[in-house]
């Protein structure tokens, strides 16, 4: 702290203005700089520092200026939504009593085309069911007239000679000849 003040004294003693010389006190020198400086700026700097303002001003007042047009724009757009809102409202009101008539009757449309619908599902039903049971009973049937014809074809290898065997071949071969030849 001693120095300090001893830096503000010894500005008392400098030489007059016949003499230069070096200054090393650093803390005289800065106080000269720094006021030297700050009178530099606020001089020159005023004219700059005002005009930023101005125009920083400016810009705020036509900022301000263009949200009150655009308030007063949204304003009445909120208004005419008011109305359209209202108008919409009393037309709903409308379709929805006249849409409850509406619904009723395709409801009872739906309900008539459903049972409908059903009729149908069960008479294709009933028939596929018929179909079924009558492919089933063909094929019962197959299996039953295979089985006997491979059972007499058995009985028949077993039992006739091959003579007797010709002789029946022959037969039919005439027969299926015959039926032919009719054609």
């Amino acid at each position: 702290m001693k120095n300090v003040t001893h830096s503000f004294v010894f500005l008392a003693h400098w030489p007059f203005a016949g003499s230069f010389g070096i200054n090393t006190d650093i803390l005289a020198t800065n106080l000269i700089n720094l006021t030297v400086v700050v009178g530099v700026l606020i001089f020159f700097g005023k004219g700059v520092l005002k005009d930023l303002l101005d125009n920083r001003k400016q810009r705020i007042l036509s900022t301000i200026r263009n949200s009150e047009e655009l308030r007063r724009g949204t304003l009445e757009q909120l208004e005419k939504a008011r109305l359209r809102l209202q108008k919409v409202e009393l037309e709903a009101d409308e379709y929805r009593m006249n849409g409850y008539s509406e619904i009723e009757r395709e409801k009872a449309n739906l309900i008539n085309a459903t049972s409908m619908s059903l009729e149908q599902l069960e008479k294709s039903k009933n028939e596929t069911l018929f179909f079924e049971k009558q492919r089933a009973m063909n094929q019962v049937r197959q299996r039953v007239f295979q089985q006997a014809v491979q059972g007499a074809l058995g009985t028949l290898n077993s039992c006739l000679n091959t003579e007797l065997h010709f002789r029946t071949i022959r037969a039919n071969i005439g027969i299926l000849g015959a039926i032919e030849w009719k054609r």
